[in-house]
């Protein structure tokens, strides 16, 4: 892996990422946004302060332009950095092609990144939580995020390291199982933070954090297939394509 083919491979993340999160942005505009409108309409009515002034952005502006704004960057984003990981692991974690690098790298970190914290800090829509405590929440998420990543990254290194004496199989199962282990100990240390009204309604609270699941889940599936595509038409392109065939045909002069 030079240069060249680690700047062609970030370049073609970050188009991967960018078209992941063109369809993650249709799921979260039909899906997740009739939620948050409906937490918002909650909030409103369970508010005692009603003479509040004119938002500085409008909520339409914040369904539409700010949220393709922030899913195109955030895909975009994670697109490139994903794209940079795969160039470390490939080769690296089993004689896999880059295909299914590609896959691999989506889907861990889909359950590093996004599904081990969900599940100590799941998401809640607008109206869920004390906003004197956002910045301790905030911080509690990413470190649940920093310590998942890491513990994932060790797993990694300690399937590899099992793997001449147990075999891949046992050496994988036997990593995946510290790793749970690990998260569980994590879970346990950290504090938990409940902030949700008694009366806040159980049904809606549930499809939103299954719509935000199902984002992330479109997201990086989406980026791990395309992706996928990419790295394997640049790192191994078919013998058979029509160039390779015009060079290996042309006669010897």
């Amino acid at each position: 892996m030079n240069s060249i083919s680690v700047r062609a491979l970030l370049v073609r993340g970050m188009l991967a990422g960018l078209a992941a999160g063109v369809l993650a942005l249709v799921v979260a505009y039909l899906l997740g946004e009739p939620h948050v409108d409906s937490a918002i309409a909650f909030e409103e009515a369970h508010s005692h302060d009603h003479g509040g002034g004119e938002e500085p952005v409008s909520r339409t502006l914040q369904s539409t332009a700010g949220l393709a704004t922030g899913i195109l960057v955030y895909g975009v984003a994670l697109g490139g950095i994903a794209s940079l990981v795969f160039c470390a692991a490939l080769g690296r974690i089993g004689r896999f092609g880059p295909r299914a690098t590609a896959a691999l790298v989506s889907m861990g970190a889909l359950v590093a990144v996004y599904v081990v914290p969900f599940l100590k800090y799941p998401a809640n829509p607008p109206s869920v939580g004390d906003p004197d405590s956002i910045g301790k929440r905030t911080a509690l998420y990413f470190l649940m995020i920093a310590l998942s990543v890491l513990l994932a990254v060790a797993a990694v290194i300690l399937g590899k390291r099992l793997a001449p004496r147990l075999g891949n199989w046992n050496a994988a199962v036997a990593a995946g199982a510290a790793f749970v282990v690990a998260v569980g100990l994590a879970y346990a240390f950290l504090p938990s933070v409940n902030e949700l009204p008694d009366d806040f309604p159980a049904g809606l609270l549930w499809k939103f954090r299954l719509s935000a699941l199902a984002i992330q889940l479109l997201l990086w599936t989406g980026f791990g297939l395309v992706f996928g595509h990419f790295a394997e038409r640049l790192l191994a392109p078919r013998a058979g394509a029509p160039g390779e065939k015009a060079r290996t045909a042309a006669p010897a002069s």
